[in-house]
């Protein structure tokens, strides 16, 4: 007889507690291999195909395309003993198992894993556990038959299980409840919405999130009194339609960090204005000599890496539990982009290490990936410093809010031409104004005045740059 496994939605890592199920890769009785991927998800950080550490014949999937999961919860049950054709599964090489019990222990046997390293799952032997779905894989003339879908599991938080309910009709009042998402359970609960009188929009009836929000939107519809036979509504009167947006994904993700930023550390700025002319004809002259073109980020960057070596107060981060400063010696190199799915850090690593050419082919090869979605969390992750260059969006100042746990970001705003003073004379120079948000508690203004100063040095005079090399 098969064991069936259940492959729950791992920790993809940097304490992301949920993901949305894209696309799923496989359908009930499809034969999987182990690591095979299975489902793409969206995380807050990037999109990420999660492979299945088991191989056999997929016998349940739970949550539908647009569905947001908890990690935790079920991604789909595995039945693991013999594939649809009869050859044996649950290692990939043949090791598998035949369901038996053993006989001493009365326990079943182990089945061997993934070989990938998926948080949750070990690489060996699969641990043990209380499954919550286990439906029995029947064997007709010797060969193992999928079951019937199963699409929901018990959750914590619910009497049973619910079976599936006909699509367009509302669950009975006495009756389960269609609903696969903990996330929708919730939203319901924390509204006071009876989920027992809703109809829902997805497969088989399932309830989704967008059922939910519409039932409470018409709630809050004919809970509004009746204004048109008492005159004018006052002035305090709620608007008569509003739009919630979700904060999920990569925008709740930003509003989380953002918001922790702002809770946990006592951040400054300061800034200076800063010729750049001679900057702009330095690169000019550099991209008259041929070669690949040199980017005006990838000068900032390469200034910024020179002035961590001189400040390295300013790349480091505060372990609050510690009560400690944490300095790096490495610099990995944040910096702002904006995407059609919103703003994400991609991360330069090594940045200390590289010279202008490198910097200008690593920025473009990792923002291509930001705009078409296929960073992936080790590419999201793991920055010392941001470089936050907002001048692209035609402004020329402001207050960067520091990428939670780093301790300064370094902001750049337009390149224009306005009245300077230089040399002693009235002239037209390329203005710049840098500003600098930075941790107080990892240094005083006089280490951030003088990174800043140096920046804006380097930026007057690129000369200045030759004493570090």
């Amino acid at each position: 007889m098969a064991q069936v496994l259940e492959f729950k939605l791992p920790d993809l890592g940097e304490g992301l507690t949920e993901a949305e199920i894209v696309r799923w890769l496989v359908e009930v009785g499809d034969v999987v291999a182990v690591d095979q991927p299975v489902v793409e998800v969206e995380t807050a950080k990037a999109m990420v195909e999660v492979p299945c550490p088991y191989g056999g014949v997929v016998t349940a999937r739970f949550g539908a395309e647009g569905a947001e999961l908890p990690v935790g919860a079920p991604l789909l049950t595995v039945a693991v003993g013999e594939t649809a054709d009869g050859r044996p599964a649950g290692d990939g090489s043949g090791a598998g198992t035949d369901g038996a019990k053993d006989g001493a222990s009365g326990r079943e046997p182990a089945v061997e894993g993934s070989g990938n390293v998926l948080v949750g799952y070990g690489t060996s032997e699969a641990p043990a556990r209380r499954r919550r779905v286990r439906p029995t894989a029947p064997v007709v003339n010797g060969r193992l038959r999928a079951p019937e879908p199963v699409r929901e599991t018990r959750r914590a938080d619910t009497p049973q299980a619910a079976p599936s309910t006909p699509a367009g009709r509302a669950a009975p009042a006495d009756g389960p409840v269609p609903v696969i998402s903990p996330l929708v359970r919730r939203l319901a609960r924390q509204n006071g919405l009876d989920l027992r009188k809703l109809t829902g929009s997805g497969p088989d009836g399932l309830i989704l999130r967008a059922d939910v929000e519409h039932a409470l939107r018409a709630a809050g519809t004919q809970d509004r009194p009746d204004t048109t036979k008492a005159g004018p509504a006052p002035a305090t009167a709620a608007p008569a339609s509003v739009t919630r947006v979700p904060l999920k994904g990569i925008r709740g993700a930003v509003a989380d960090k953002l918001s922790r930023s702002r809770t946990e550390i006592p951040d400054a700025t300061c800034w200076v204005d800063a010729d750049a002319t001679e900057l702009m004809r330095t690169r000019a002259a550099m991209n008259a000599a041929g070669g690949p073109k040199i980017s005006v980020l990838a000068l900032l960057a390469r200034i910024c890496t020179a002035a961590l070596a001189r400040f390295p107060e300013l790349n480091s981060s505060v372990d609050t539990e510690a009560r400690e400063i944490v300095r790096y010696a490495d610099v990995h190199l944040g910096f702002a982009a904006q995407t059609e799915r919103g703003l994400v850090v991609p991360v330069v690593r090594d940045a200390h290490t590289r010279d202008a050419e490198s910097l200008t082919a690593e920025f473009a090869r990792l923002t291509e990936a930001a705009r078409e979605g296929t960073l992936t969390p080790a590419q999201l992750t793991g920055g010392t410093f941001t470089l936050n260059n907002y001048g692209v969006f035609g402004v020329d100042g402001s207050t960067p809010i520091i990428n939670h746990p780093e301790a300064a970001m370094l902001g750049v705003g337009r390149i224009v031409p306005k009245p300077w003073v230089h040399e002693g004379e009235l002239a037209v120079r390329q203005v710049v104004q840098l500003s600098l948000t930075f941790d107080h508690r990892v240094c005083d203004g006089g280490t951030a005045g003088g990174f800043l100063r140096h920046v804006a040095d380097c930026v007057e005079q690129p000369a200045v740059l030759l004493r570090t090399l």
